[in-house]
């Protein structure tokens, strides 16, 4: 059992932020900033009396994935804009330096550098590239949830591209982010 660092409220399974665990509710209303959530867990309340708050949370989180889904389906994308592109007008535009992603892409299915070598090279971490390698946005789908849609915006990257660095991904044995 886990134990909730604001509450105390103990269960298998906590969400993590900035390294600290909370339950649901504790979590919704934690602070992103490490200032304000160091601030936030040192102001404890009683797990007893937000028990009946705990249950709307989870009604809240349930209503808050209902609704990124339909985002998806709908094509659009749920969080930051990827490297490569940029938001503009809430939508998903490429941005000035849109072509240094295929040019990431060519690079690594057609030379044998490292990851570590072409992330310097890019100035991304190891992670950061592997995710640039792997994110279905490039070809202009979204995925979420364990699912693939057809996103509104434009791809960088052809399908046949990403497809083949897929394919040199896997036979590399590379661990997916």
């Amino acid at each position: 059992m886990k134990t909730c660092e604001k509450c105390g409220f103990e269960k298998e399974e906590l969400q993590e932020k900035l390294g600290l665990s909370f339950c649901d509710l504790c979590f919704l209303l934690a602070p992103d900033n490490p200032e304000k959530l160091d601030i936030y867990t040192k102001e404890k309340i009683n797990k007893n009396e937000i028990e009946s708050l705990r249950k709307y949370a989870n009604k809240f989180k349930l209503k808050q994935k209902d609704a990124m889904i339909k985002k998806a389906k709908n094509g659009e994308l749920m969080s930051r804009a990827p490297f490569g592109y940029s938001i503009k007008n809430k939508k998903l535009i490429p941005a000035e330096h849109n072509r240094e992603v295929e040019e990431i892409y060519e690079e690594f299915l057609n030379s044998k550098i490292s990851l570590n070598k072409l992330s310097k090279k890019h100035n991304l971490s190891v992670n950061g590239l592997k995710k640039v390698l792997t994110n279905f946005t490039y070809v202009g789908k979204i995925k979420f949830n364990g699912e693939i849609h057809e996103g509104k915006h434009k791809p960088i990257i052809s399908t046949i591209l990403f497809n083949h660095v897929q394919n040199k991904i896997e036979k590399l044995g590379i661990k997916r982010i």
